[in-house]
C-alpha cells in the first residue's frame, strides 16, 4: 500500500485506538464526536485495507483480534506523543488553560488545599482542576495525573519535585483529657497514656522523639532521641480522624502540623511535650511532584507557583498553647 493510501487511513487508525480504550462503539463515537454508524464504517474500511479482522464483535462487548491489538499497541505511543506535542504548542499561546488533574492526601486537601482553591481558580478562570483525594501513593504517569502533592521525606528521583514548605509533627491533646489523665512531663510518660496513632506494620506501635535544641520551641535538635512504645483506644490511617479523636478527649494524638494548626490556634488542642519533636512518622516537607517532562504546561507551572506562595509560611503549629516538658 502506498503512503497516500495509508495517510488517508490515519483518522481510521486513531478511531481504532479510541475504540480499544473505550471498549464500545457507542462510547468511542461519543469520544470522537461522530455517529456510531460512522465509527463502525471507519473500522470496516480499516479492516478492508488491512486484509485481516481487527475487531471481534459480540452482542455485549468489543474485543480486538491479535492483529488489532498489535496495531493499537504500536500506534498508541505515537498518538499520545502527537497529543502531547499539540498541547505543548497550544500552551505557548496565552494564559494558562485546560484541565489540571491533581492528587493530594485527604486530610491536607480537606483542611488546607480546598479552602485556598477559590483564589487560584478566580485568578486563572480558564483552568479547571480535577482533584483526587487519596492517601494512597498513585502512579502519576499511569493514572494520568499532572501533579501530586506529597508529604514525604524523599520524593522519587525519577520525578520533578518542588518544595512547597517545611512541616513538622506535633503531639496534641484536649484540655479535658489532660485534666483527667495528667500531663506527661517526659517522653517515657507517654507509655501510661492513651495514644492515638497511625497504624504501622510493627506489632507494638512506637513513637520516636528528638529533644529540641535550646529553649522550648527552638529549632533544630540537640541529638537526644528516644523511642517510646505506645497504645491507645484508636489507630487510624488519616490524620484528620486522629485530630477529631483528640478533640473528643480520647487521648494524645501524633499529628502533622497542617492537621493540628486550626485546633491549636483556637486553643481546642494544646501541644504536649513541646521540647520534643516527633520524627519519622510523617514527612518533613510538603512537595509538588510530577513526572519528568521537557515541557511543563502553563497551568501546572502557574499552580505550583501559586501553591508555593500560598503555603510559604507553613502551618504555624507553634501558635498555640504548650504543656509539658
Amino acid at each position: 500500500m502506498d503512503s497516500r493510501k495509508i495517510e488517508a487511513l490515519w483518522t481510521h487508525l486513531h478511531a481504532l485506538t479510541v475504540l480499544a480504550q473505550q471498549g464500545s462503539y457507542t462510547a468511542a463515537a461519543q469520544r470522537l464526536g461522530v455517529s456510531k454508524a460512522a465509527m463502525s464504517q471507519r473500522i470496516a474500511e480499516l479492516e478492508q485495507a488491512a486484509g485481516v479482522p481487527l475487531v471481534q464483535r459480540t452482542t455485549r462487548s468489543v474485543r480486538l483480534t491479535e492483529a488489532g491489538q498489535r496495531l493499537v499497541d504500536e500506534m498508541r505511543p505515537n498518538f499520545e506523543q502527537i497529543a502531547h506535542s499539540f498541547a505543548g504548542v497550544r500552551d505557548l499561546a496565552g494564559v494558562p488553560r485546560g484541565l489540571l488533574r491533581v492528587t493530594a492526601p485527604v486530610a491536607f486537601a480537606r483542611q488546607q488545599l480546598v479552602p485556598r482553591l477559590a483564589d487560584f481558580l478566580r485568578a486563572y478562570p480558564e483552568v479547571r482542576i480535577e482533584l483526587d483525594l487519596s492517601d494512597r501513593l498513585r502512579s502519576l504517569a499511569m493514572e494520568g495525573f499532572d501533579l501530586a502533592i506529597r508529604h514525604t521525606a524523599a520524593p522519587p528521583d525519577t520525578h520533578v519535585a518542588w518544595v512547597l514548605c517545611p512541616t513538622r509533627s506535633v503531639l496534641a491533646a484536649s484540655r479535658g483529657y489532660l485534666r483527667r489523665r495528667g500531663t506527661p512531663d517526659a517522653p517515657a510518660a507517654l507509655a501510661a497514656h492513651d495514644c492515638l496513632h497511625y497504624p504501622r506494620a510493627q506489632d507494638t506501635p512506637t513513637w520516636h522523639l528528638e529533644r529540641r535544641a535550646g529553649r522550648a520551641g527552638g529549632s533544630g535538635s540537640d541529638g537526644q532521641r528516644v523511642t517510646v512504645p505506645v497504645s491507645g483506644p484508636l489507630a487510624a490511617n488519616n490524620s484528620e480522624a486522629l485530630r477529631d479523636a483528640a478533640l473528643a478527649g480520647l487521648g494524645i494524638a501524633l499529628l502533622p502540623d497542617f492537621s493540628a494548626q486550626a485546633a491549636l490556634r483556637a486553643g481546642k488542642l494544646v501541644e504536649v511535650l513541646p521540647q520534643w519533636t516527633p520524627v519519622g512518622a510523617f514527612g518533613e516537607r510538603l512537595y509538588a511532584i510530577r513526572p519528568y517532562a521537557s515541557h511543563v504546561p502553563r497551568a501546572v507551572a502557574a499552580f505550583v507557583a501559586w501553591l508555593r506562595a500560598s503555603l510559604a509560611e507553613g502551618f504555624g503549629a507553634d501558635v498555640g498553647t504548650r504543656i509539658g516538658g
